[in-house]
């Protein structure tokens, strides 16, 4: 058996759909089946380190999403035939133009559906390729792995995939990268090139308007100060994406401005450290299809205040705060609780790394493998 991977749309191993492909690459099992990586140069040497063994083939020059799309709408099967696939793996379907043909069978993870979220008057504007051709995309592959039963349901009602071809894999937490660490008295955690304040609270996403959330966390953050008088800073860490400079227009203008801190894209190993020094983890986004921060942030022994939206309450169940996103005056007030209420805190810690022994990488990937075999 031959299979292809496809790491195009992956962030280049960056943020949650390259940690996804990341971990499944580190536990592809020296069997007889070849694996085989396709996609754009610069992933050659993203995946080197975790998939030495694998071959790597470059493919579509031209860096962007128009041209990935063009590729995978065009020459696509043409490269699939001429390296004997038999069958193609898509970690990022939701992200991208499946072929209209395949040699191969073909299997795809969808991780959300965002690009549906919101107002109709917001989905006009996604313009064609999101409206038309990825949910046709995705109704052409073989089978679906949906990263949640949140995402299972809006691919039958939104995409009408058919739910007999659609698998729920949740994904998983590495425990030993993302595990508590001792406390300590230092007033600064320092993770170079950045130091940090403490204490503080944390979100870590990309920065995005308005899905994510951030200006309606920044009131909350407002109210917070206001009633505890406490120093915390908050800390944001994520790359810039659609929106950013509204949110960071709207960060400059609050009373608190200089405890509000923009880390950009921060580095996947260094996040265990990140979340280890903040007292609490907030989690406002109005849409996520799994939350994989979550996990993380209970992973290290950190409080999480989540927004009862989407795909969260699925991963967290019952080991976090939740809050309506919509509402500020909710927000704040859960921040305020996990700040003042040592026996809420507490309980909390104890439900998240209760919780996230539930997740497992290792069990993603056996099972996801799984499904890429019986595609045959």
């Amino acid at each position: 058996m031959k299979v292809g991977i496809d790491s195009f749309a992956c962030d280049g191993g960056k943020a949650g759909v390259g940690a996804y492909l990341t971990q499944l690459l580190k536990r592809i099992p020296p069997s007889g089946a070849l694996f085989e990586i396709f996609g754009w140069e610069f992933d050659r040497y993203v995946y080197n380190d975790v998939a030495p063994n694998l071959e790597f083939v470059s493919r579509c020059p031209v860096n962007g999403k128009t041209a990935n799309s063009l590729w995978h709408l065009f020459k696509y099967e043409e490269f699939a035939k001429s390296r004997n696939y038999n069958v193609c793996f898509f970690p990022a379907a939701h992200r991208l133009a499946a072929p209209r043909r395949s040699p191969c069978p073909t299997v795809g993870t969808v991780h959300d559906m965002a690009i549906y979220w919101g107002r109709g008057k917001t989905r006009e504007k996604l313009g064609v390729v999101p409206r038309v051709i990825l949910p046709d995309a995705l109704r052409r592959l073989d089978r679906v792995i949906a990263v949640s039963n949140w995402v299972k349901q809006e691919l039958v009602e939104l995409v009408r995939v058919k739910e007999s071809r659609i698998e729920v894999v949740p994904n998983g937490i590495d425990l030993e990268a993302f595990q508590p660490l001792p406390k300590n008295e230092e007033s600064v955690v320092l993770i170079q090139p950045f130091s940090f304040r403490r204490p503080y609270l944390l979100y870590v996403s990309r920065i995005e308007h308005p899905i994510k959330n951030h200006i309606r966390l920044f009131e909350a953050f407002r109210i917070f100060k206001e009633r505890t008088r406490y120093p915390h800073r908050l800390i944001l860490a994520g790359g810039d994406s659609q929106g950013a400079d509204r949110v960071k227009k709207v960060a400059n203008a609050s009373p608190y401005r200089n405890d509000i801190f923009f880390t950009g894209h921060f580095p996947i190993r260094s996040l265990p450290k990140l979340y280890s020094g903040a007292d609490i983890v907030v989690f406002p986004s109005l849409y996520e299809g799994f939350g994989l921060g979550v996990l993380e942030a209970m992973a290290t022994g950190i409080p999480v205040a989540c927004a009862r939206a989407a795909g969260l309450p699925e991963t967290a169940e019952h080991a976090a705060l939740y809050f309506d996103p919509l509402d500020v005056e909710d927000m704040a007030d859960r921040l305020v609780t996990l700040a003042t209420n040592r026996e809420i805190y507490r309980e909390c810690q104890r439900h998240g790394l209760e919780r996230v022994r539930n997740f497992s990488w290792d069990r993603c990937a056996e099972h996801t493998l799984q499904i890429i075999q019986e595609t045959l």
